[in-house]
C-alpha cells in the first residue's frame, strides 16, 4: 500500500491541495504535486481533484480548469479506467470534462453554506467507496456556493438505475435533486462530491468524525486488489 502515489492537481484558484496531500500520506500512500499545466500525470496511481474556485469560478465553476492541459492527460486515462476523484470544485470540473453527467448549480437559497452534513453512502463498489458499509451515514464538512446537483430527467433515471449515485443528503442543504451529493461514473473509477473527505481525516482539526479517511484507503485497497 506505501507504495500508491496519489496525484494531487493544483489549479489557479484551488484552495484544498494540501490538505487532500496530507489525507493521502495519512494512509500511507505517496502524494504526488500535479500542477495544471503540465502535460505528465507522472506515472501517478490515482488523481485528486481538489477543491476551491479555479480560474475565479469565471464563465462557470470549473468551466475553464476543463481545459486545462493537464486533463488533456486525464480525460483519457480516467475513460481507460485510472481512478479519479473530484471534491467540490473538482467535482464541478469532472461534470464539465464530461466524465461524470450532470451540473453543478447555485444552491437553491442562493446563500454559500459551510457545515457539517450528514450523509448515506448508496454504493461501495467504486474505487473510493469500498471502505463503506452500504447506508452507513457519516458526516464530512461541505462549503459551496454552487453544489446543487442538477441533470436532466433521463440522466437521473440511469444514474438511479445503475447506481451511480454513491452519497445522499441526509437533509438537504442546496436542493440538489434527489438529494445526490456525489456520483460516479458506471464502471466505477470516476467518483464525484460536493462534501469534503479530506477536512474529516484528523480529530485534531475539530471535525465530529474522521469519516472522511474512508475515501482515502479505499483507493489503496482498489489499488492493491487491481
Amino acid at each position: 500500500m506505501s507504495a500508491a502515489r496519489v496525484g494531487v492537481v493544483t489549479f489557479p484558484g484551488t484552495l484544498d491541495d494540501q490538505d487532500a496531500a496530507r489525507a493521502v500520506r495519512l494512509v500511507g500512500a505517496e502524494a504526488v504535486p500535479l500542477w495544471h499545466a503540465d502535460h505528465d500525470l507522472k506515472g501517478v496511481d490515482a488523481v485528486f481533484l481538489p477543491g476551491g474556485f479555479s480560474y475565479g469560478d469565471y464563465l462557470r465553476c470549473g468551466a475553464i480548469s476543463r481545459f486545462a492541459p493537464l486533463m488533456d492527460e486525464l480525460i483519457p486515462a480516467a475513460k481507460a479506467g485510472l481512478p479519479v476523484i473530484g471534491t467540490c470544485n473538482g467535482f464541478q470540473i469532472l461534470c464539465e470534462a464530461h466524465l461524470l453527467p450532470g451540473a453543478l448549480t447555485r444552491n437553491a437559497s442562493l446563500h454559500y453554506v459551510c457545515r457539517d452534513q450528514r450523509l448515506r453512502v448508496e454504493r461501495v463498489s467504486t474505487s473510493w467507496t469500498n471502505s463503506f458499509a452500504e447506508g452507513q451515514e457519516i458526516t464530512l464538512p461541505i462549503k459551496h456556493g454552487e453544489g446543487r446537483y442538477v441533470a436532466s430527467a433521463d440522466t437521473l433515471a440511469e444514474l438511479e438505475a445503475g447506481g451511480q449515485v454513491i452519497l445522499r443528503y441526509l437533509g438537504n442543504p442546496n436542493g440538489s435533486l434527489n438529494d445526490i451529493a456525489g456520483i460516479s461514473n458506471a464502471a466505477g473509477n470516476v467518483v464525484g462530491l460536493m462534501p469534503h473527505p479530506e477536512h474529516a481525516v484528523e480529530d485534531l482539526v475539530g471535525a465530529p468524525s474522521t469519516d472522511g479517511l474512508g475515501f482515502f484507503t479505499s483507493i489503496l485497497k482498489s489499488l492493491v486488489n487491481a
